[in-house]
Order: C-alpha cells, then structure tokens, then sequence
C-alpha cells in the first residue's frame, strides 16, 4: 500500500471543518464564485484566491476591497497587480487571471510582519517509528517583498521561528518555547484529524499563519510536504529526523506492500 496523499484543498477543509476544536482555526472557505468572491470580500476585505488542486503557492490570487469614499478593488498574482474601480471589472479581471479549475475563495489573514515582510510557518508533522503523529520541525517562511505568497520556490526566505516570532511574542509577554509547542500540538491535533477521515497518511506539512492578535490559523494542508526546506535551519538535526522517519515509514510501507495476498490467476487449459 503506498503512502497516501490528498491533493484537494477542499476535501482537507472539510476534514478539519468536521472537528470541533480545529474548526475556529481554520479561516473561511468557500467554492469560488461571484456571489462567493463579493460577499467574502465585503465581509473580510481581503481574500485569497486558490486553485483546489495545486503546490508551491502556484496560481494563487489576493483580492481586496480598498478602503475609502470610492469603491475599488485590488487583485495581484505573483508581481502582477492591477485596480479595477467597480466589482463586474474586477471579477471579470480576476477570471482572466485564474487559471482554467477549480478554485476556493479563503478569507484573508493579515500576517504578521518581519521588517516590512509578511510571513508563516510550515509545520511537518509525521508518524515517528512509535506509530504515533509527532511535529518534528517548524520552520518560518518570510514572503519575497514583491509577492503575495511564502513558499520558498515563490522567492521565499526560510528562517527559524525565533528570528520571526522573538520580538511578537515578547511585546504580549509570551516565549517562543511556549509558542512552539503550541504550533507543534496544532500540527498534531490536524494530523490526526486527517488520519481519522483518510487512513494511511505518514506526513503531513501544515501551513499556519499567525495573525496580528497572535493566533494561528490553518491556512493549507501539504499531503507531500517538501522536507528539504529544514536544510536551511542551522540546527540540522532537525532535518535528519524528518529524513530519518520518513526512511522509517517507507520501510514499513514496502514490508507491506511486498507480504500483501497476491490475486491468483487461473492457468488457461
């Protein structure tokens, strides 16, 4: 039996939309469409745009309404950005610059910042050789100045939470130890959640913004979570416990596979 992934963004929503505890951690999410895009945007000001099916931020869109006397709306994908002063142009802008699927519409967080850079966090949680979920890295991702989104291959910056969260956390009286260990039980409670709908995953990568008031929400779920990110963290023990469970479960996966029944065929005679 292979490693199991799950690529669509809305069935992991709804996953964790099922649990109680997680559901006020994950921001709204709604198939996209007019009706949905305008009153999301009315009602948070900000969303995000995102294909249902899709990696390395590609594709992902932010709308927002400005503020003021006279009605407008920003759109930017990628460096592209553009305003548009009534919704039917703006919408009509946002089609063109989708891509031809599936998308969800999810409500914007604003992220905190580190000198003028938005940022978030990836969160690798995997079943260590226990047999038990386990968060074995957390690793800050700092936006590009430029663009919309933090994952690395977008031009982001990977650093350790502390340089990120130090001064945050402080200013509310907080330590990171104490802010670590809440995103690690997050990333643990998530994979367990998915476990319970979708049995047979062995990693998950969590990404989590942190909001201006300091809490975390879910922004997406990584079935196939690229670990060599953690390569950029100075502590590289962190990296090679990631590679070392994951070797592990492998292991496991192939002694199954190779001592699964066979189906039988009948000889022609």
């Amino acid at each position: 039996m292979p490693i199991r992934r799950i690529s669509s963004k809305w069935a992991k929503t709804e996953a964790l939309l099922s649990d109680p505890e997680l559901r006020n951690s994950v921001p709204d999410t709604r198939k996209f469409g007019p009706d949905t895009v305008r009153e999301m945007l009315a009602k948070y000001g900000m969303i995000y745009v995102k294909p249902v099916n899709g990696t390395f931020g590609q594709g992902v869109i932010r709308a927002a309404r400005a503020e003021g006397a006279e009605e407008a709306y920003l759109l930017q994908a990628g460096e592209h950005q553009r305003r548009d002063s009534d919704f039917e142009a703006a919408y009509a802008a946002l089609l063109a610059m989708k891509r031809p699927r599936p998308y969800v519409a999810q409500q914007g967080i604003e992220l905190l910042k580190h000198r003028g850079r938005r940022f978030d966090f990836r969160v690798m949680v995997q079943m260590n050789p226990a047999g038990r979920w386990e968060t074995t890295g957390i690793i800050g991702r700092l936006a590009h100045p430029r663009k919309i989104v933090t994952n690395y291959h977008a031009g982001g910056t990977p650093m350790p939470m502390d340089a990120l969260m130090k001064a945050h956390l402080a200013a509310a009286g907080l330590t990171v130890d104490a802010y670590r260990h809440k995103l690690a039980k997050l990333g643990v409670d998530v994979a367990e959640t998915l476990d319970r709908r979708y049995p047979g995953l062995k990693e998950i990568g969590v990404d989590v913004a942190v909001g201006t008031d300091l809490k975390p929400w879910i922004l997406e779920v990584n079935t196939k979570p690229d670990p060599y990110i953690f390569l950029r963290l100075p502590d590289r023990s962190v990296y090679r416990r990631i590679r070392r469970y994951a070797a592990a479960y492998a292991r496991h996966t192939a002694r199954r596979s190779a001592g699964s029944p066979r189906r039988r065929t009948r000889r022609a005679r």
